[in-house]
């Protein structure tokens, strides 16, 4: 991404820019949600909320983790998109803290009381969508107007998250059609980026073999998915949602194939934004012959490859490419991106072996410590970047 101009700004680093705060404290989130879930399993830990662990485990992932990643990303991306000048300073500083009242208001909504719990959670994806639109809409920049759409879609889920524990006790529509406009949202920014920065990569060193441009087939593929996606949100177990999914994963590997990454191995920011949208593909996969063998497939397999694997390990992308470019540094992953990127790699492998195949405690174990190692390495060594002036 080029770099924005800014406003003049004289405040701390941190808010600076957008992805400075929430790609910080969302890899913190991350980290110290997961340690969270594995005390809550262990009976050590209790929470303050009217959410069952396992909910309060899956919102916090989705609508905490998630959506300050997206939110980073967003007000990084736009004023690129728009030539419009970046948030930063005090109305930065506003959207950060309504995401942390969200956090605080799930860990302790037994005590606020659920509405208001749900009311200020969903602020915070109700302004990002709000500020991202008007970004959008004053800088003419209508083909990005397609964006919103997965995040309204992310808002709506944490709605009717809130809803169906409330009505039902677990929630179960809501999880699936959050993580739904997850994929849908990297299927559609990974489709720009991935090809992008392989084809400038590639350029440099060879000019055949490049990446496929954008085209009907895309189209296509976003489309099948979202139909396969949309019917695995509301019947999963759905003989059809079997078949749906299982074509949406062959037609998410053509596209991944045609945007070459088998010649990028040799640069890591790029070759792992392949690995992670692979996840894609296996998601669907596993989701249909779940449905079609669901005495022989765990379903929880595709959302851990869903979820750990394709959101995990594509936010992470991001998030250390991004950091690197806007702080004045090198794009090269280095020590640290290749530490960050196999800790992902091995928790999203060993979370779906654990859901289809093995399911030992030890595993279970090694995935979530391979997380936290991630986003806590992220934490501490992008961070001293993040909370640092750009480079000259």
């Amino acid at each position: 991404m080029a770099i924005a101009r800014t406003r003049p700004y004289g405040g701390p680093a941190l808010f600076s820019y957008g992805f400075r705060p929430f790609f910080l404290f969302g890899a913190i989130q991350a980290a110290v949600a997961m340690a969270a879930w594995i005390m809550l399993l262990a009976g050590r830990l209790d929470t303050f909320s009217h959410f069952a662990p396992v909910d309060w485990h899956i919102h916090e992932m989705l609508f905490g983790y998630l959506a300050a990643i997206v939110a980073g990303f967003l007000l990084t991306a736009i004023p690129n998109w728009t030539g419009r000048l970046p948030l930063n300073g005090a109305p930065l500083v506003a959207l950060f803290v309504a995401w942390l009242a969200g956090r605080v208001a799930i860990f302790f909504s037994a005590a606020i009381g659920p509405l208001p719990a749900a009311a200020i959670d969903c602020a915070f994806l109700a302004l990002l969508a709000a500020a991202a639109a008007r970004e959008i809409v004053a800088g003419r920049n209508w083909r990005n107007l397609k964006v919103l759409v997965p995040i309204l879609i992310l808002l709506t889920a944490n709605a009717l998250f809130h809803a169906e524990v409330a009505a039902t006790g677990p929630s179960d529509f809501s999880r699936r059609l959050g993580i739904a406009a997850a994929i849908m949202l990297i299927g559609i920014i990974g489709g720009r980026i991935i090809p992008s920065f392989t084809r400038n990569w590639l350029a440099k060193r060879s000019p055949h073999g490049l990446p496929a441009p954008f085209g009907r087939f895309d189209v296509a593929c976003l489309a099948l998915t979202a139909v396969a996606l949309a019917c695995w949100t509301v019947a999963p177990e759905s003989t059809v949602v079997g078949w749906l999914s299982l074509a949406a994963a062959g037609a998410n590997l053509v596209r991944l194939a045609r945007w070459r990454g088998d010649r990028c191995a040799g640069d890591v920011l790029v070759a792992i934004l392949h690995l992670g949208f692979l996840w894609v593909p296996i998601g669907l996969l596993i989701a249909g012959l779940a449905a079609l063998m669901p005495d022989r497939i765990a379903p929880a397999a595709a959302v851990h490859a869903f979820g750990v694997g394709a959101i995990g390990t594509m936010t992470l992308a991001v998030m250390v490419r991004a950091t690197l470019g806007h702080t004045g540094r090198a794009l090269a992953a280095g020590w640290r991106g290749s530490f960050v990127f196999a800790a992902i790699l091995l928790a999203a492998a060993a979370r779906v072996a654990h859901a289809l195949f093995w399911p030992s405690e030890a595993l279970l174990h090694l995935s979530a410590a391979a997380w936290i190692a991630a986003f806590l390495g992220f934490a501490l060594l992008f961070g001293p970047f993040i909370l640092s002036p750009r480079l000259k």
